[in-house]
């Protein structure tokens, strides 16, 4: 990088992060000082985002400060800008930290994987934040023709449920195909996490996960066009058809949704809100995970949540509600609750207790009872999802969990 002529002190330029594609034009300010700190604050807010940032020398020579836009410190009307220090360790070569627990070997990986991860900080480094007046349009990234449906092509139908950000609705595509049709709530969801989510969904392919045909920008409000799966989420099919389950059709439903969770593991995607709720039933009755509102790309199998986020207790981890940090293995716990209510067909975890009951027992070492369907060799199985021994499944844990459900259903069949 060139020197910073005197005559530059009060001008701004950016600088392209070229090693990392996810990482885009990133603001960089010359000098610290009173003004500049009102410069960065003006930029910040023009771009008015959860996470926008920027990258600037601070007071001290030679280093940087990570400026964070949020709203979530603060009422609509008055948002706040964090300022983090990027620090060096004392090693040779030096590395680099917000967090003394993620230490990276340059900068721009340290900003990299922020933008993937909040880990301490106040949200994720969500956009980069640069001086030139182009701006990118929101959709950048999606791929109009093969993604974007007209609203025109639409047709509503009945509603069929209600989620955290909108309805969900049944419809029909181009008059032919039969979809579901989530749409977002004003208010629920900004444009940009829309874009977000929809990004997640569209590269990922799986027979076991709910498919992503398009996004409807054009459409008030949004809306994410799905496959349609008819008989509903796993956890009312399990009620509604209580009692008519062999064990073998309920260690196949698990199956499915182990399959599912395999490849988003392969793919370094964290759901971290299954459950029964939000896997869907379809043709044959096969089952399909859903519902990647809350899923996250992780860079190292962590994702560690920003300050106040919620999260559904009674299938989370203890190291999800004592320290929101959620990983594979996470969802690999929600998956061994997920087994539990597939063998008690329905039921509700804990249904007798309160969530600070549940969060006091789970922490001094209790667990759910064993499902009378379910024998002795799942049980294990379920037990071992909720084991807090980081090695006891190991690495790639759904696949694993697949091969013992595979050997399990096995001698179910030949019994």
């Amino acid at each position: 990088m060139r020197p910073v002529g005197s005559a530059e002190k009060s001008i701004c330029f950016s600088f392209l992060l070229l090693h990392y594609e996810s990482i885009r034009a990133v603001l960089l300010l010359p000098s610290f000082s009173s003004t500049l700190c009102v410069v960065c604050f003006l930029f910040l807010k023009i771009i008015g985002k959860e996470g926008a940032f920027i990258v600037r020398n601070s007071r001290q020579p030679g280093t940087y400060t990570v400026s964070v836009f949020t709203k979530a410190l603060s009422n609509e009307n008055n948002p706040v800008i964090k300022h983090y220090h990027i620090k060096e360790t004392s090693d040779s070569p030096k590395k680099y930290y917000l967090a003394e627990k993620h230490v990276f070997d340059s900068v721009w990986e340290l900003i990299n994987y922020h933008q993937h991860n909040a880990a301490g900080l106040v949200t994720r480094l969500r956009y980069a934040v640069s001086s030139r007046r182009e701006k990118a349009p929101v959709t950048a990234g999606l791929s109009y023709g093969k993604w974007q449906i007209n609203p025109q092509e639409l047709t509503f139908e009945q509603e069929i449920g209600v989620g955290q950000f909108g309805v969900v609705h049944l419809g029909y595509w181009l008059n032919q195909m039969k979809v579901a049709i989530k749409t977002i709530r004003p208010g629920a969801m900004s444009e940009e996490d829309f874009i977000e989510e929809a990004q997640v969904m569209m590269k990922l392919s799986h027979p076991k996960l709910v498919q992503l045909h398009g996004i409807c920008m054009q459409h008030t409000p949004m809306c994410l066009v799905f496959e349609f799966m008819e008989y509903g989420c796993l956890s009312d099919y399990l009620r509604r058809q209580r009692g008519s389950f062999s064990k073998e059709d309920l260690l196949g439903m698990c199956q499915d949704v182990c399959e599912g969770m395999t490849y988003l593991e392969q793919a370094s995607v964290i759901h971290r809100d299954l459950a029964a709720r939000n896997c869907l039933v379809g043709e044959f009755h096969v089952v399909k995970v859903s519902d990647f509102g809350m899923s996250r790309y992780v860079l190292d199998d962590q994702y560690t949540s920003s300050m106040g986020t919620k999260f559904p207790v009674r299938w989370s981890a203890p190291e999800v509600f004592s320290y929101n940090r959620y990983s594979t293995k996470s969802d690999v716990w929600s998956f061994g609750v997920l087994m539990w209510e597939t063998f008690s067909e329905g039921r509700l975890p804990y249904e007798n207790k309160t969530n600070a009951e549940v969060v006091e027992e789970i922490s001094a070492g209790a667990r759910l009872y064993k499902p009378r369907l379910a024998s002795n060799t799942i049980y294990k199985l379920m037990q071992c999802c909720w084991s807090e021994v980081s090695d006891v499944i190991g690495a790639a844990y759904f696949m694993r969990g697949d091969r013992h459900i595979r050997r399990s259903k096995a001698v179910l069949i030949c019994s």
